[in-house]
Formats: C-alpha cells, sequence, structure tokens
C-alpha cells in the first residue's frame, strides 16, 4: 500500500469515527430526553411496502444509468444482465473495504460478455456520481430544512461534489482519456470516452434516485411513526448527507455506524433521539431487505441453472 493510500484510508477512519464520536456525545449530552421521550409504534404496511417498491424503483433507474454508461463504452449489455450485475456485486459493500463489489461486478460482467474494466470503469463513475449528486441535492435542500447544517458543510459538499463532477467529465473527452493514459499507463484499454448525453443522463438518473430515497425514507418515517415531524425535504436531507458520508467512509461495510450516526446527528433535533435512533435503525433495516430483495431472484435462477 502506498503513503498517498495509507493517508487516504486513515482520513477515512478518522472522518467516520469523528461522525460516531459526535454522534455518541450527542446521545450521551441528551441521554435523559432519550429515556423519557416516549416512543409507540403505529405501523401501516401499506406505507412500508410503498417505501420498498420506492427503492426498488430508485435501484431500477439507477441500474440503467450503469448499463448507459457501459453500452457508452462501445459495450453491449441488456438491461436484465446489467441488473443482475449490479444486484449481485451490490451484496459485496457488506464486506469492509467496498473493493468486494467492485471485484463483483468484474467477474459479473465478463461472464456476461462485457469487458471487465469496461464495468468496472462505468461503476466507478457511477460512484462519483453518486457522490456528486448527492452533495447537489444536499447543498440544495439542507440549508432551508435542517438548522444543524452549518454553512461550512454546505461549502465543503458542494466543493466535493464539484472535484466529483470534474473528474467524471474527464471521462467524456477522448483527448482527456489519452492524457490520463499517459500519466497513468494501467488505464486498461477497455476504457473508453463516455458520450457527455449519456454522462449527464446517467447524472440527472442518480438526482430522482435521491429524491426517491428521500421519499422511501418518508414513507418509513410515516408508516412507523405518523406524527414523526417530516416533509419531503426534511427526509430527502437526512438520507442523502447520511448515504454521502456513508459512501465516503470505505472502512464501514455498506457505511455501517457512520451513515446511522449522521442520520442521529441530522434528526434528533426534529424528532426527539429516541425516535432519531430508532429511524436510523429502522432505514438500515430496509436498505438491506431491498437489497437482498433485489438479489434474491437472480440467485434463485443461479442456483436453478446449477441445477439443471
Amino acid at each position: 500500500m502506498t503513503a498517498r493510500r495509507r493517508w487516504w484510508r486513515l482520513l477515512q477512519v478518522l472522518l467516520g469515527v469523528l461522525v460516531i464520536g459526535l454522534a455518541v456525545r450527542s446521545l450521551a449530552r441528551n441521554w435523559d430526553l432519550l429515556t423519557a421521550q416516549p416512543l409507540q409504534w403505529e405501523v401501516d404496511l401499506r406505507l412500508l411496502v410503498a417505501s420498498a417498491a420506492t427503492v426498488w424503483a430508485a435501484y431500477a433507474v439507477l441500474v440503467e444509468a450503469w448499463r448507459r454508461v457501459v453500452v457508452g463504452m462501445r459495450q453491449r449489455l441488456a438491461y436484465l444482465d446489467a441488473a443482475r450485475i449490479c444486484m449481485l456485486a451490490n451484496l459485496g459493500r457488506y464486506v469492509p473495504g467496498k473493493v468486494w463489489s467492485i471485484a463483483g461486478a468484474a467477474l459479473l460482467s465478463r461472464q456476461a460478455g462485457v469487458d471487465a474494466s469496461a464495468a468496472v470503469a462505468a461503476a466507478f463513475v457511477l460512484q462519483a456520481l453518486s457522490l456528486a449528486s448527492g452533495v447537489l441535492v444536499v447543498a440544495a435542500v439542507a440549508p432551508a430544512t435542517l438548522s444543524e447544517v452549518s454553512g461550512t458543510f454546505v461549502a465543503v459538499v458542494v466543493t466535493a461534489g464539484i472535484v466529483a463532477a470534474a473528474g467524471v467529465l474527464l471521462l467524456t473527452s477522448e483527448r482527456c482519456l489519452a492524457t490520463i493514459r499517459r500519466i497513468f499507463p494501467v488505464v486498461p484499454a477497455g476504457i473508453t470516452a463516455v458520450p457527455l448525453g449519456t454522462m449527464l443522463a446517467a447524472f440527472a438518473a442518480n438526482i430522482v434516485a435521491w429524491g426517491a430515497y428521500g421519499l422511501a425514507f418518508l414513507l418509513l418515517a410515516k408508516g412507523l411513526a405518523p406524527n414523526a415531524d417530516l416533509s419531503w425535504f426534511r427526509a430527502t436531507a437526512v438520507f442523502a448527507s447520511s448515504y454521502v458520508v456513508g459512501l465516503v467512509a470505505v472502512f464501514a461495510p455498506a457505511g455501517i455506524g457512520p451513515r446511522e450516526s449522521m442520520f442521529v446527528l441530522l434528526l434528533q433535533g426534529i424528532v426527539g433521539p429516541k425516535l432519531a435512533l430508532a429511524l436510523a435503525v429502522a432505514a438500515r433495516v430496509l436498505l438491506t431487505i431491498t437489497e437482498l430483495g433485489a438479489a434474491l431472484p437472480f440467485l434463485a435462477r443461479s442456483a436453478g441453472m446449477r441445477e439443471q
């Protein structure tokens, strides 16, 4: 591991520890309020099912965005094959390091006749687009809905989004890509420039997905606690902020820990610390169920094909 990678990994660990530490300190300071706050679930199965369905709809949009980027790299890939690759490889996120999901995507893509390097490059592009669009959404909706978000935080996320978007735009130019290859000769030949229109469409798809995630979280909250004081804007701001922190915290499997801590930090001033903690856990359960549910049909199909 190079010195640069060691420093980057250390920075990620420190970020995760900082977010978790702030959440723990906040819970400790509000412990009396946490224990005194009544928490009564009023479960509405219709809203919970609608929440899960909304997440699956977001997955469908993101699968098509990834597929189009792959096709933009002069590959052929059908939608169902793309969905199988994304949903099965996505399970690798629960292994520390998040590299396993990328490795899984490469293997599954090769089996589908797609150049592995193009598939991996497209996966990194989607991660960058997710980060760039996520911080854009946070910068747009958080300041007006979350008093806990400072101007410094918004400035940081906007800067991160600009950097991520600029990095992705480099892949829309053959000249820039050729320059990158001269600087980094290890860049595989399977990676080609992606049309700008395709990249913008993928970026828009990520914006749509963030909005869907916010709606899903709102439906989840209302399906468990109808009196929770949440709007779509607040739900989207909380979910996007927490998810972006989980994306950056590469050391944490699927962002577990830092993401929930961010949920508590941003939600406790709105719904109280106990409900904030409960909704953070509920959101994690929802995502786990939807990720496993999306992968299960493809796992079952693979098992059936092996038995034949």
